[in-house]
């Protein structure tokens, strides 16, 4: 697994932190210093907590479960979609629906509706519909997706939730926490580390320390389901090759 660098993560801009008179005290552990009235994120722990986050990540992966990513801040949007729809997981960017976890039953009830929709364009029964009633399914249609649709192959409640800003995102960590879901999250000074339970502290407002996190995390992602296909290959060849060896044994019979 490739381990983020100190370099890396100083050159990223990963230790700056918010302004002294906006810290959380409960990020004391975490912050090496401050310079110009700025708190700066001791990075031989980022990289330590990162590390750690990595492996615990790319251990769900490699099970087959899921990982929900959620980040709607405008600066992280794009970057957590770009890194994450490789890997095929679940990710919230537009806004978080409050009950996403808690009531997930009604979540999953939108889904459908939203496939039902789609199925209804591919077998020709939508057309049947007068004009306003397609244009009222298009929208319907349209909203679903919007608030819906990065997580419409998230059958069951995710196996772990991964959050960019705590205070931000803090009805989902909520909701993660209640139902004993663990957490992952960069967490800034600004931030209560207190109910995540892998903390990386990090800059959760740069585009480049958010970039040079969500690659660490994605490429541990990729390599557990790497390993996990790798797997499930090596069972299905020695499976054959048991069934080969059974006929060629029935044969001499």
């Amino acid at each position: 697994m490739a381990r983020a660098t100190f370099e890396e993560l100083l050159d990223a801009g990963v230790h700056f932190g918010h302004l002294k008179r906006k810290w959380n005290p409960y990020m004391a552990p975490y912050i090496f210093g401050e310079k110009k009235g700025i708190h700066i994120i001791d990075l031989n722990k980022t990289v330590a907590q990162l590390d750690q986050a990595c492996a615990a990540l790319k251990q769900i992966a490699k099970s087959g479960k899921k990982v929900l990513f959620v980040a709607t801040k405008k600066q992280a949007k794009e970057i957590v979609e770009n890194f994450v729809k490789p890997t095929r997981m679940p990710y919230v960017t537009e806004r978080w629906s409050g009950g996403m976890l808690t009531n997930f039953g009604t979540v999953r009830k939108a889904i459908r509706k939203m496939h039902t929709i789609d199925k209804m364009g591919e077998d020709g029964t939508a057309k049947t519909l007068s004009k306003r009633e397609r244009l009222q399914l298009s929208r319907t249609r349209a909203k679903l997706e919007k608030n819906y649709g990065t997580i419409a192959d998230m059958t069951r409640m995710p196996s772990a939730v991964f959050v960019i800003d705590v205070v931000k995102e803090n009805i989902a960590v909520r909701e993660a926490n209640k139902l004993n879901i663990p957490t992952f999250a960069m967490v800034d000074t600004n931030s209560d580390p207190r109910n995540i339970d892998f903390v990386i502290p990090a800059n959760d407002d740069a585009t480049r320390s958010i970039s040079i996190i969500m690659e660490k995390v994605t490429t541990a992602i990729t390599e557990g389901l790497e390993e996990r296909k790798a797997s499930k290959d090596k069972a299905k060849a020695a499976k054959k090759e048991e069934t080969t060896q059974k006929e060629v044994e029935t044969e001499k019979k």
